[in-house]
């Protein structure tokens, strides 16, 4: 049976922008971490490095490599390393969404977000 809580969830995932569901991939990896849920974790660490548009290269290595060392962390069950990492790249990805979101007097450029897709 399909309760009220999975149909906002899938609705808020239908609506979401792409940057959104970003922010909502580490928002599920470190839940994950806190619970120590090894698979739910690796899965949303493996969808946000499966999600990098390697045209922005420089970039998109360099948050590679940190997910590539996230997932090693969580495979090794060292958690709180994992955590620290990917709670520091959410609070860099939902300063760019509140950048984006700003009327675009206010707006700063923020060439990161390019490094997801889009599409």
């Amino acid at each position: 049976m399909y309760s009220h809580s999975q149909a906002y969830r899938k609705q808020e995932v239908l609506s979401a922008t792409p940057l959104h569901l970003v922010i909502m991939a580490y928002d599920l990896a470190i839940r994950s971490c806190d619970q120590k849920d090894m698979a739910t974790a690796l899965k949303a660490v493996s969808a946000l490095r499966d999600a990098l548009d390697l045209n922005y290269a420089e970039i998109a290595m360099n948050l590679l490599s940190l997910y590539n060392w996230t997932l090693d962390c969580i495979r090794k069950q060292e958690y709180k390393q994992a955590k620290q990492t990917l709670v520091e790249l959410r609070d860099a990805w939902i300063t760019i969404e509140h950048q984006m979101n700003a009327p675009k007097s206010q707006q700063v450029s923020a060439g990161v977000s390019m490094a997801v897709r889009t599409a």
